[in-house]
């Protein structure tokens, strides 16, 4: 998979994706991850990239003409634009499967008071939101999404089962999670889980998953 992360600061990425699994991912050549500053596209000596909104308000707002060229010029056959902004649909596993199997992402991240409408349009294939909360860029939204779809690729887990196990995919949380050493400050691994009985380890584990996100998120229970 190409994926190109078009931003004002391309150097924001670095860290993470050298990093972990996403360092795997890449060493793999299960993604090829390159790195787009949208300045370079500018349209004047200064690399200026922002202006006053229409309408008055506060802050800034990307400007249409260094955002479209940005696009245009990374965008062909197959590619697939998320434009990453808390106008957009929420992250959820259906859509990061959905993502995973694309050729070519596009991450467009957003800055300051947005994008001016213009340079989207047609050229953004989906909106995401990573949640109901704001961020000062759209860089780190863009690591969330690309971390939570690369792990449905082949080959990014160590286990191919292991992303299909974890919380929301059967609508609810996880179970809770138990490894050496058998007795820590006080507190034993539960009996089931050291029972040796499948079937009963199963069915504790999917009480203890009901249980917590009954706690926790309601809403995804009335849900179910």
């Amino acid at each position: 998979m190409r994926i190109d992360l078009l931003s004002l600061f391309p150097e924001y990425f670095r860290g993470p994706l050298d990093e972990s699994m996403l360092r795997i991912a890449r060493e793999k050549g299960l993604i090829d991850v390159r790195f787009v500053d949208i300045r370079d596209f500018a349209e004047d000596k200064h690399r200026r990239v922002d202006d006053r909104p229409y309408g008055g308000g506060p802050g800034m707002v990307m400007m249409p003409g260094p955002v479209a060229k940005a696009l245009d010029a990374v965008r062909g056959e197959g590619s697939y634009v998320i434009h990453l902004t808390p106008q957009g649909e929420r992250l959820t596993p259906s859509l990061c499967k959905e993502f995973a199997l694309k050729e070519h992402l596009i991450f467009l991240c957003g800055h300051y008071e947005g994008i001016d409408e213009r340079a989207l349009g047609e050229r953004v294939d989906k909106e995401v939101s990573i949640g109901d909360y704001v961020l000062t860029n759209g860089c780190l939204a863009a690591l969330v999404v690309l971390d939570a779809s690369i792990r449905y690729l082949p080959g990014v887990l160590g286990h191919e089962e292991a992303a299909l196990q974890d919380s929301f995919e059967q609508g609810i949380f996880d179970y809770p999670q138990y490894t050496r050493p058998e007795v820590f400050e006080g507190k034993e691994v539960p009996l089931v889980l050291r029972s040796g009985n499948h079937a009963e380890i199963a069915q504790w584990r999917r009480q203890q998953a009901l249980k917590k996100t009954a706690l926790v998120r309601p809403d995804l229970k009335e849900r179910r």
